[in-house]
């Protein structure tokens, strides 16, 4: 009985997991593949986002009021940030897009510093939150974890109807396949890119400000989140919201269950989880050939 246990919380903990990785990989996935641009200072939004949730619920005492507000001054830095910066170099090379958002990491990292400190935070889970379901007698697993799943679903399944579902999920597509198409169309691209830009930004936030009271808030979270992102987009296929889900469900798999059953051999089982995949299709799973 514990040995089923023991394998459903690992699975759990598994979906967890890639579920989260999902909206980080979610938001770089539409950037990337919609607009082109290489976003190295994709993670850095990961780790705003989880400040944001730490200092929001310290001055509100609500860590659901916290969020909702963190949703919105992210988008808001979404939008500034590619009106700023970011529409300047669309038609540059690769090269000063790494630039550009490489000095971005650096510039969060040392507003990080300034504003909040280099010290380690920990966020509470909220009361109605912090309990945990038995599964045997000495075996439970976290509610707080549970919910962050479903939450994490709910935005899976809201990000599909509205790629597939609404006029301005049919324009993201079409713009993903031919900008000039678009142009001529009458549409403002330029406004499309800067929808698309901040909902990547708020997503990669939201995840940080979720995941915020079960990895703690410390500088530097962003870096880590980052490479397993671009991972999840290349097994994926750039471009792919589909791609982005299953791939990070396989990563999350992987990971987890790698670090149980071969832990001398869990730092590389997501990039073996790649290597394989992309022998096998060098496009991704669901990416254009």
């Amino acid at each position: 009985m514990d040995a089923l246990a023991n394998f459903l919380i690992q699975l759990l903990n598994g979906l967890q997991y890639g579920l989260l990785l999902f909206l980080v990989a979610a938001g770089l996935t539409l950037i990337f593949g919609i607009m082109g641009i290489i976003n190295l200072a994709h993670g850095s939004f990961y780790m705003v986002g989880a400040y944001l949730a730490w200092s929001l619920a310290s001055l509100s005492g609500s860590l659901v009021g916290a969020i909702l507000i963190g949703i919105v001054l992210s988008v808001i830095l979404g939008l500034v940030l590619e009106w700023l910066l970011i529409r300047h170099f669309y038609h540059r090379d690769h090269l000063y897009q790494v630039l550009l958002t490489y000095g971005l990491i650096l510039i969060f990292e040392e507003s990080r510093s300034i504003i909040w400190g280099d010290d380690v935070q920990a966020l509470s889970i909220p009361a109605a939150l912090d309990y945990s379901i038995p599964l045997t007698d000495t075996l439970s697993y976290p509610v707080y974890r549970l919910m962050m799943s479903a939450v994490c679903l709910l935005v899976a399944l809201g990000m599909y109807l509205l790629i597939q579902r609404t006029r301005l999920g049919m324009t993201i597509r079409a713009g993903a396949h031919s900008r000039e198409l678009v142009e001529t169309l009458g549409i403002n691209i330029r406004l499309l890119f800067q929808i698309v830009f901040a909902l990547g930004v708020a997503l990669a936030s939201f995840a940080g400000m979720l995941a915020s009271p079960v990895s703690s808030v410390y500088p530097g979270m962003g870096n880590q989140v980052l490479i397993i992102c671009f991972v999840v987009v290349v097994i994926g296929g750039i471009g792919s919201i589909r791609g982005a889900l299953v791939a990070a469900l396989l990563i999350g798999l992987a990971d987890t269950f790698g670090q149980v059953f071969l832990p001398e051999l869990a730092g590389m089982m997501v990039y073996l989880l790649m290597a394989v995949v992309l022998i096998w299709r060098p496009e991704g799973l669901f990416g254009r050939a």
